[in-house]
């Protein structure tokens, strides 16, 4: 993947989360491609300027994905050659372990519920990022409880379903 080093795909994934971050809470998922900086600006020189230029993957927003299942809404979806990767931001409610298993076997609408209701959830902003080559990169926004500051927390492994999902796109 030309330019591309295995460090360039957790900055893309901090630069989405960030991005999201500027619209607050409360936002529905959000799908970006990770495109080489170089090639865009080749593609679309009007974009010079409005882009990072030293930046080796620049995410681009796509449409809005359709409401209901994300797991059926990444399976329609096919990139083109140009896109190297993708990343989804999406807002969860996380429970400790223990907690977890006080969760109903239901379906998923009244594990969220029961999950979102809890004493000890806490919401948070996970963006998961993809390359072709089976790269990962995962970024978590803890919302803040009291104090105001959003706890970030970064590693590969945090959501490998999603992540496994998400490389399936370029399958």
């Amino acid at each position: 993947m030309s330019g591309v080093s295995t460090q360039d795909l957790p900055t893309a994934a901090r630069e989405v989360e960030e991005f999201v971050a500027t619209g607050g809470w409360d936002q529905p998922p959000q799908l970006f491609a990770l495109v080489p900086t170089g090639h865009l600006l080749r593609e679309q020189p009007d974009l010079v300027g409005q882009v990072d230029p030293d930046a080796a993957l620049t995410p681009i927003a796509q449409d809005a994905l359709p409401d209901g299942d994300l797991g059926a809404a990444l399976g329609t979806i096919l990139w083109p050659e140009a896109v190297l990767g993708c990343a989804l931001a999406q807002e969860i409610v996380m429970l400790p372990p223990e907690a977890e298993a006080e969760l109903p076997d239901a379906d998923t609408d009244a594990v969220s519920a029961v999950a979102a209701s809890h004493p000890a959830a806490r919401e948070a902003r996970l963006v998961a990022a993809v390359l072709r080559d089976g790269s990962v990169a995962c970024v978590l926004r803890l919302r803040s409880v009291a104090d105001g500051v959003d706890e970030i927390v970064e590693h590969p492994g945090l959501a490998q379903n999603l992540t496994t999902a998400l490389l399936d796109t370029f399958r």
